[in-house]
C-alpha cells in the first residue's frame, strides 16, 4: 500500500525544466531509489515532495492526506524527515544537542525530558552514542552525515527522504551506511533515498526511478534497471552484473 503517492509533478526555473510530469510512489517498509545524471532533478524533487519549494503543478499524497502546498514544517510534522546532500548540521553544537533539536521539533505538546528520553534512544540506534558530546565538527564526514540522519529520525518520521548518504564515503563507511538504512527500514520507516553509489542502490533497493532532464525515464526492479539499455545509455554507461 502506498505511503506516498506523486502525480504529475512540474518544477521550471524559468527557462529550465527541472521536473516534468513525473508520477511515481513509495509502498510502506519500502527502499524506493532515486538515481540520475547530475542536473536530472532529483534533489529538486525532494525539495517538491517536502515543500522546500513550490511546485507549478501535480500532487503529492502521503498517507491519504494531500500535503503539496504545505509549509516544510508542518510537513515534517506529519511524517516525513530528510536529509540533504552537504549535511545542514548545527556546527555550533555537540553532536546530542544537533539530534534533541529534531525531538523537540517532531512532535507538539511533549516534555524536554521526553524529547531528551528520544535522542538517547536515536543516537544509540544509529551508532552516535560514544560520539555523543563532540562537536560536530570534530568528527568524521561518516559520522557527521549520520547526525543529519539522527535529527531527522529524532522528529519520528514514517517515511525518510536521504540525499547521498554514502557520498564522499570510502567502501568500509558505505557497507556501514547501507546497514544503517537496512536498519531503519526494518524499524518501519520508508525510504526514498538519492545515491550515486551504485552497490548501494542495486543491493539495498526494492525498486528504482531513473530521471533525466527532469522526466521518469524508467521505473523497475534493480535487475530490471541495471538491464536497460536506456538507462545504460543515458547513466550507468555499462551494464551492471
Amino acid at each position: 500500500m502506498p505511503i506516498l503517492e506523486a502525480k504529475g509533478l512540474n518544477k521550471h526555473f524559468g527557462g529550465l525544466t527541472a521536473v516534468s510530469q513525473v508520477d511515481f510512489h513509495v509502498d510502506e517498509g519500502e527502499i524506493l531509489g532515486l538515481i540520475g545524471p547530475n542536473g536530472a532533478g532529483k534533489t529538486t524533487l525532494f525539495n517538491l515532495i517536502s515543500g522546500a519549494i513550490p511546485m507549478d503543478s501535480g500532487t503529492v499524497i502521503f498517507k491519504g492526506t494531500k500535503i503539496s502546498g504545505l509549509t516544510p514544517n508542518k510537513i515534517c510534522r506529519l511524517g516525513i524527515g530528510r536529509s540533504f546532500q552537504a549535511a545542514k548540521n548545527f556546527a555550533g553544537m555537540p553532536v546530542r544537542q544537533n539530534v534533541l533539536m529534531g525531538a523537540l521539533f517532531g512532535q507538539k505538546g511533549q516534555s524536554y525530558a521526553q524529547a531528551a528520553k528520544i535522542t538517547e534512544e536515536v543516537l544509540d540506534f544509529v551508532g552516535l552514542a560514544e560520539q555523543a558530546d563532540k562537536m560536530v565538527p570534530d568528527i568524521p564526514l561518516a559520522h557527521q552525515k549520520r547526525v543529519e540522519v539522527a535529527r531527522a529520525l529524532a522528529t519520528r518520521p514514517s517515511l525518510l527522504l536521504l540525499d547521498e548518504m554514502m557520498a564522499g564515503l570510502n567502501p568500509a563507511e558505505v557497507d556501514e551506511a547501507m546497514a544503517l538504512v537496512t536498519k531503519i527500514r526494518q524499524s518501519g520507516i520508508s525510504i526514498i533515498m538519492i545515491e550515486h553509489v551504485m552497490k548501494a542502490i542495486m543491493n539495498i533497493c526494492d525498486r528504482i526511478v531513473v530521471l533525466h532532464h527532469g522526466a521518469k525515464l524508467a521505473e523497475g526492479t534493480p535487475s530490471e534497471i541495471s538491464a536497460s539499455k536506456a538507462v545504460i545509455e543515458v547513466y550507468l554507461g555499462e551494464a551492471l552484473s
